[in-house]
């Protein structure tokens, strides 16, 4: 069952045909024209004929002339449906109800294509709402009941059983199994769950139950607030397309005013006044932008919607473009491209001080302290079964450790500068400090005022597969990857050659990062951010791109940044530069197809070169090519 549902996002069903109204009123205007010339050839009555054309050209044009009056009416905008209406009106005003006919047909499939490829691309976003189920199975009281999924309140306990899709955000309370979280954060590898870890809305589960507790209802979780923003992503538009649409506005009606002279002026000159009609309802039609106007929002929503079922969120077409130029990409150190959760590398006793004895002090110390660092000492204690009572009399040192009574004696926990403060001398044991520090980690030591008891060393491992990524990045065409980090220059440098990064900027705080990123801009181009969403908010605001890694779940992630990497996978951000210069590339691909197109239909429609119909082929033609040029998107 887990295969066949993971398999979903992935095998989205399409839309179906008939159920587009463009679609439908389309194709009975092609039925009209075949049945229309068909019969012209098999000896239908003139009149008859004309009345299935001009049916054709009511029905097919239905929806775009319609829109081209409220655009004329209400906006005062001349657009390229006017165009297209008035061409048709015209032929037809000139007895060819025929060419006008054809006109309106092909036009009225470019316009129902448009309409079925964005349906589809926003289909392929809200199919994962498909994945989440219908029911969940609560418990209440005594009772285990099957509720539908909206019945979920934050706090209630439900069962996920084998197989199961998850039905809301929660966190694991009972049972152990590994869950396939890849229709929200776009792992490929089931992630293992046990009691304390989150689990995400339409997530599947593996080989065993949980019991979980919802932490948000179904309408506010994790995959609900994606779909949404993704939607919102999708109506918004780059700085590229809003430019094209600007020069629609302005182009539509030059083209109007040109046909109406080129029907008018040569008359009064003498020319044959049918011939230069007949080449200004041409001339219209070649000019009309259709395919370079819808160039852009074709291969933007298929882009977005594509980032979005690999675990990427786009929050915009403008973000989209602006990573196409991005030049530079920063990272934070902590989380991003380490784990996030320092361990115990090192314990050192010194003197006669046993190992048990020196770890169980650093616990008692650092027992009431939330510092991650302080946790991993706490985490290493009881993987060895100490378990010390808190320190009595405890007091936070401000920027450089602690201190309480532990078994009636005054010790200290803090970095090395700690003890040469209290009078130390560390000559001892500096080159082991010195050792560890290289290797980018941090040292913290315990013991009296007198003398020094041990040292432990403490490392936030390198992600796996980050010096890949970054290798995979530069690969991509970025120039230069950046390590920006508060943390000291010893542990940071060691990172960074772990991690293959180019310059290294460290002891920062926020401000001074966000003061980095301006630099950077400044020295080598635009910057992508990349960092947690919260800490490096600054940052991520200032950079011509923000990224948050590790999104999901995270409400402030997803809200703050400019583009959310949903899970912890630092592979995504090759993939997104990727996918992005993929994008500029159809899309600058586009633009020249339609211009050169547009371009040649101009110059042969003033020459008297190109009929009606040929014209109306060959300008269709080239929109048809860029909407599946758009298409492309959709499957990288």
């Amino acid at each position: 069952m887990m295969a066949s549902t993971a398999c979903v996002a992935d095998s989205v069903e399409p839309p179906k045909l008939w159920r587009n109204p463009k679609v439908v009123t389309s194709a009975a205007s092609g039925v009209l024209l075949a049945i229309g010339f068909l019969g012209g050839y098999a000896g239908l009555p003139p009149a008859l004929s004309a009345t299935l054309y001009i049916s054709a050209v009511v029905i097919g044009g239905w929806f775009f002339m319609r829109e081209a009056l409220e655009e004329l009416l209400r906006e005062r905008e001349v657009g390229i449906e006017l165009l297209m209406s008035t061409a048709a009106v015209v032929a037809g005003l000139m007895g060819q109800w025929a060419e006008s006919a054809t006109l309106v047909f092909l036009y009225s499939i470019s316009e129902a294509a448009e309409s079925y490829t964005s349906e589809r691309a926003r289909r392929a976003i809200r199919a994962l709402m498909d994945l989440a189920p219908k029911t969940a199975l609560v418990r209440r009281g005594n009772e285990e009941l099957r509720i539908p999924v909206e019945q979920l309140r934050v706090g209630d306990v439900f069962i996920v059983v084998p197989g199961e899709a998850i039905a809301t955000d929660g966190e694991v309370i009972d049972g152990h199994s590994s869950v396939n979280q890849a229709p929200v954060t776009g792992e490929s590898v089931p992630v293992e769950k046990s009691p304390g870890q989150k689990v995400f809305a339409a997530t599947i589960n593996g080989e065993g139950a949980l019991v979980v507790r919802a932490t948000k209802t179904f309408a506010d979780n994790t995959l609900s607030r994606i779909i949404h923003l993704v939607e919102e992503a999708q109506a918004s538009k780059g700085r590229s397309q809003r430019l094209i649409e600007r020069f629609g506005k302005r182009y539509s009606p030059v083209v109007l005013m040109v046909g109406v002279l080129l029907a008018l002026l040569p008359p009064l000159l003498g020319l044959p006044v049918q011939e230069w009609l007949t080449r200004a309802t041409v001339f219209i039609v070649a000019a009309a932008p259709c395919a370079l106007v819808i160039s852009i929002p074709i291969t933007m929503v298929a882009a977005i919607g594509t980032a979005g079922r690999n675990g990427v969120l786009i929050k915009g077409g403008i973000h989209l473009e602006n990573l196409a130029r991005v030049k530079v990409v920063a990272l934070d150190k902590t989380g991003t491209l380490t784990m996030g959760r320092p361990t115990v590398t090192d314990l050192l006793p010194l003197g006669r001080h046993p190992l048990a004895q020196v770890l169980r002090q650093a616990a008692a110390l650092e027992a009431r302290s939330q510092h991650p660092l302080a946790q991993a000492i706490l985490a290493r204690a009881e993987a060895e079964s100490i378990h010390p009572a808190p320190a009595q009399d405890f007091q936070s040192l401000t920027g450089a450790g602690a201190r309480g009574r532990v078994d009636g004696e005054q010790l200290y926990i803090g970095s090395p500068r700690l003890f040469m403060d209290l009078g130390l001398a560390l000559d001892d044991v500096m080159p082991q400090i010195e050792r560890l520090q290289g290797e980018g980690k941090t040292v913290v030591a315990v013991g009296t005022a007198r003398e020094l008891r041990g040292l432990i060393a403490i490392a936030d491992p390198l992600r796996p597969g980050a010096a890949q990524a970054v290798a995979e990045l530069k690969r991509a065409g970025i120039d230069k990857v950046v390590m920006l980090t508060g943390d000291n220059p010893r542990t940071a440098a060691a990172i960074a050659r772990q991690a293959g990064v180019d310059e290294v900027h460290a002891e920062l705080s926020p401000e001074q990062k966000t003061e980095r990123v301006v630099e950077l801009h400044a020295r080598y181009g635009n910057v992508a951010m990349v960092g947690d969403g919260v800490n490096d908010a600054p940052a991520l605001a200032a950079a011509h791109v923000g990224i948050a890694m590790g999104a999901a779940g995270t409400d402030v992630a997803l809200e703050t940044a400019d583009v959310a990497l949903m899970g912890d996978d630092l592979s995504r951000l090759p993939y997104l530069v990727g996918l992005s210069r993929r994008t500029w590339r159809v899309i600058l691909q586009n633009l020249a197809l339609s211009a050169l197109v547009i371009g040649a239909l101009v110059v042969g429609a003033i020459g008297g070169y190109f009929t009606l119909p040929l014209a109306v082929l060959a300008h269709e033609i080239s929109e048809f090519v860029v909407i599946a040029s758009g298409l492309r998107m959709l499957k990288t």
